[in-house]
């Protein structure tokens, strides 16, 4: 058996897949006091359910919000920063960016490391790599004992120009190892070797900052699994998307900051491409926050950089936006007046009203209830069900604040939240040039396909995609995922034969980095797949665009293949390309990869097109009509495993499953294909 466990906000998603191709789920609330609890839990209930073995896993694969968490908290490790002499405020200083142009009371994160923690060194490598002020053994004892006397955990090392040479930051890192083995070390040349020092420093910090955590983390989920029996060591997810071992993540565990989404993104692009979909816009809504996430010709777009709550990330992720609205987002109304819905989020504990734990403020999940889109006598997991007199008490006194009913007020939440979603889908297409009509919106998450139409309707996309298990869908991406990493360069040469040698030493590091990698992850020498990538800009421009590295030697032709790739790429990123400019190079990337053998799709036996056979009952469900009014209409309510293959449902309709709730609006229909996805044709408002 192989299993997926994703552990979000406010539940745990575990998907199984055993030898015969048969899917298994789960859904239970996560533990956010110890994830690894959940996860324990989730693979046990799947292994019990089953009646399969433990010694029968051959495969774990885990997506995990510890270090997001400890990052938005703040609530990582006391860090030293280790810097130049002279360069003791670049963490404060940071960019001259404004988060926000014209509000004069915005606040700036907090530091991560306050300046008594930050140590200058001795010290002073140049731009090319040269040694200008060589590091002493003396001021190396210096530095270990200031180390030592802050009582700080963990230590970040971020020395000037440590990219084209870290000595002085290895020589560092390996007396405070010897002298202090208990504190965690985060050297930024192994990290995130590159130029621009406020991101690679803010980087490394992150890692330092939560490494203490991720390392206890890592350790307690292998001795749980262990526990249970299973064979095998878990694999993580990254924010790229590829699969590590624990001992990758607590060396990086900066990697993981989007370890979630984006398994979810590779569910979605396996899932889509199954029923003949290669261009898509993912949408996860989950109980605290919506992802999407753009994917072109079957490819999920990819960024280099990111920013997490102002926190300045530079590690290769999944081009992921994230809007705080999710099942879970809190309602309420403003100074103004004026009806608000997220970014706070109730969160697994208490969580909605609904959910009959102690909540007392409205929210998304809340106002479906009211709606009648979300059924109170259906189970969110085995142990908690909707409590739907509750939300209605918690959204008639928001909406009894603003002057309306209480469906008029729990219409305006799912509204709003629709906005600020709908908003999301913009920001990863029309914003890069992307017209969202080209693409299908995939819906998952335990809310995704609740939303998803009128999200779709208000983007002006056709085609909505439901997969079989929605709700669960990231744990299935963790099982079609590769054991996969990447490792970045800088390498600062132009794009001619002339720059070729130092391109070539910076392959050459990369190549090697890569090798020591596959040892580590035990990834046997037939199944290595290196791939490179180059990040090329113009002279004088500020951003890059990557460019993958045509095989073969490196030569002058290679140069001109490169040349005329990168040329059409800035064509059709920004409308224009400048033939007589020069090209320069920035960095390389190096993908690792060992493929890893997606499990057999299921497939549904088709249907005699009498839908009945899945109708339980019809249910008065508020819908808004043409006029913009809203009531409720008496509404079929179908179960979604008894539907098959060719099945056509016309909305307004709802359909349930234990991981989800599908809400069909006036005007649309969905139809149900060979593997079981549900395709619906969005249509448009009656």
């Amino acid at each position: 058996m192989r299993i997926g466990v994703d552990v979000g906000g406010t539940f745990t998603d575990v998907t199984a897949v055993d030898d015969a191709g048969v899917f298994h789920i789960a859904k239970l609330p996560s533990t956010p006091q110890d994830q690894s609890l959940a996860l324990r839990d989730g693979v046990g209930e799947v292994l019990a359910g089953t009646g399969t073995a433990p010694d029968r896993v051959g495969y774990l694969g885990h997506g995990t919000t510890v270090a997001t968490n400890t990052l938005l908290e703040a609530d990582g490790s006391s860090t030293a920063l280790l810097v130049t002499d002279g360069f003791r405020d670049l963490l404060e200083i940071a960019r001259q960016k404004r988060p926000s142009l014209y509000d004069l009371t915005s606040r700036k994160p907090r530091i991560l490391v306050p300046r008594s923690l930050t140590f200058e060194v001795a010290e002073r490598v140049g731009a090319g790599g040269e040694v200008l002020r060589p590091l002493e053994d003396a001021e190396i004892d210096r530095v270990v004992r200031a180390v030592r006397d802050s009582g700080a955990s963990a230590v970040a090392l971020c020395l000037l120009h440590s990219y084209r040479n870290d000595a002085h930051e290895v020589a560092l890192a390996d007396a405070l190892a010897a002298a202090l083995p208990e504190v965690y070390l985060s050297r930024s040349s192994e990290v995130a070797p590159e130029f621009r020092e406020y991101e690679r420093m803010s980087t490394t910090v992150i890692n330092a900052f939560v490494g203490p955590r991720m390392r206890r983390y890592v350790s307690r989920l292998a001795e749980r699994t262990a526990r249970l029996g299973i064979p095998v060591a878990p694999r993580i997810i990254q924010s790229g998307g590829g699969l590590v071992s624990p001992e990758s993540v607590a060396r990086r565990p900066v990697t993981t900051l989007l370890s979630g989404p984006s398994a979810g993104v590779a569910g979605a692009a396996w899932v889509a491409e199954l029923s003949g979909h290669k261009n898509l816009i993912t949408f996860d809504m989950g109980g605290t926050s919506t992802d999407v996430c753009l994917i072109k010709d079957g490819r999920a777009t990819t960024t280099a950089e990111r920013s997490i709550e102002g926190y300045v990330v530079r590690v290769p992720s999944a081009g992921v936006h994230t809007v705080g609205a999710g099942g879970g987002s809190i309602a309420g109304v403003d100074g103004a007046g004026a009806l608000r819905v997220g970014p706070r989020s109730a969160g697994a504990r208490p969580g909605p009203a609904a959910y009959g734990q102690g909540g007392d403020r409205a929210t998304v999940t809340d106002a479906n209830v009211v709606l009648g889109r979300l059924n109170p006598g259906q189970g969110l997991s085995s142990s908690l069900h909707l409590d739907a007199p509750a939300a209605e008490a918690v959204v008639t006194a928001v909406a009894a604040r603003i002057g309306l009913d209480t469906v008029d007020g729990a219409a305006g939440v799912v509204r709003l939240a629709n906005s600020h979603m709908a908003r999301a889908v913009r920001t990863v297409s029309v914003e890069i040039g992307e017209d969202p009509r080209d693409y299908a919106l995939v819906a998952y998450g335990g809310a995704g396909p609740l939303h998803a139409v009128e999200v779709a309707r208000e983007v002006g996309i056709r085609t909505v995609l439901v997969p079989p298990h929605p709700g669960t869908l990231c744990a299935l991406g963790l099982l079609v995922s590769d054991i996969r990493t990447e490792f970045v360069q800088s390498v600062l040469a132009p794009l001619s034969v002339g720059g070729l040698p130092e391109l070539s030493a910076a392959l050459d590091r990369l190549t090697a980095t890569a090798g020591e990698w596959y040892e580590r992850e035990g990834v046997p020498e037939g199944q290595r797949r290196s791939t490179f990538t180059l990040a090329l800009r113009y002279r004088r421009q500020n951003f890059e665009l990557d460019v993958e590295l045509p095989p073969g030697p490196l030569d002058e032709d290679a140069v001109a293949r490169l040349t005329h790739s990168f040329h059409a790429l800035h064509e059709r990123t920004y409308g224009f390309h400048h033939p007589d400019a020069g090209i320069r190079i920035v960095g390389a990337t190096v993908t690792a990869c060992q493929a890893v053998a997606a499990p057999a799709a299921e497939t549904l036996p088709a249907g005699d097109g009498d839908v009945s056979r899945a109708l339980t009952e019809h249910r008065d469900v508020v819908f808004r009509d043409a006029a913009g009014d809203h009531s409720a209409r008496p509404t079929p309510v179908y179960r979604r495993e008894h539907l098959m293959q060719g099945d056509r449902v016309d909305g307004p309709a709802v359909i349930e499953q234990m991981d989800s709730t599908v809400v069909l609006v006036p005007g649309s229909h969905g139809t149900v294909d060979t593997y079981g996805t549900l395709i619906v044709e969005v249509g448009t408002d009656v």
